[in-house]
């Protein structure tokens, strides 16, 4: 799977908008609950961006270091990945 910028790039406007929702929300003392709506809505956005950068990262990058004979690093990049999506 090849990264797919255009995809990429759409979605991460769609977050763009979205905050700019959120502070027009604020300026505008919406209720809170519809803020914090609002923000888990932009947080599961975000998961999609990092969900399709991690997919292509571990298909591509990490796929061809290990056939690179560079397992240690990308024994790395996987745990690394790892610990960054539990947080």
């Amino acid at each position: 799977m090849k990264l797919d910028k255009k995809k990429l790039l759409n979605r991460l406007k769609i977050v763009e908008g979205q905050v700019r929702g959120l502070q027009d929300m604020v300026t505008k003392s919406a209720y809170c609950i519809d803020i914090i709506t609002q923000t888990s809505a932009v947080k599961q956005a975000l998961s999609g961006v990092e969900d399709v950068l991690m997919e292509n990262h571990l298909t591509n990058c990490v796929v061809n270091q290990v056939k690179q004979g560079k397992e240690k690093k990308a024994q790395a990049e996987i745990l690394k990945v790892y610990r960054l999506k539990r947080k």
